[in-house]
């Protein structure tokens, strides 16, 4: 069975080319949202097993979409990766303390980085957290 995604951007381009890339690779993109509000909606409709999450969409954060992704999917596992154009090293406190399984370049996207990182996370999608 596929992987099935959701990509949370504020931008069309991007979200396009990245379900270009995703898609022939083996993962499903199932939906595509640009707001907190929709991806919210599409989660709870579409029951993805990944979302991919830009931290700047525009004005809202996707750090807190975040922590209500991952608040929301108690009952329901699911895996919240950030992604973003910005070098990682400039939100590297604020991704380490946020409950997404990790942080990928979105130059770097593809599905064999999203299994690594599925990979190190683990069965459950979520890292070990002391």
């Amino acid at each position: 069975m596929a992987l099935r995604c959701l990509i949370v951007d504020d931008s069309d381009h991007f979200k396009e080319a990245a379900r270009r890339v995703l898609e022939p690779e083996g993962i499903a993109v199932v939906g595509m949202a640009s707001t907190t509000a929709e991806a919210l909606r599409q989660v709870d409709e579409l029951r993805p097993d990944l979302v991919l999450v830009d931290i700047d969409l525009g004005e809202e954060s996707g750090f807190d979409l975040a922590w209500r992704l991952t608040d929301a999917a108690d009952a329901d596992p699911l895996s919240v990766i950030l992604i973003s154009t910005y070098a990682e090293k400039d939100f590297a406190e604020m991704i380490a303390t946020s409950p997404a399984i990790a942080f990928l370049s979105k130059p770097d996207l593809s599905r064999r980085a999203i299994d690594e990182i599925l990979q190190r996370a683990g069965d459950t999608g979520r890292p070990d957290r002391d």
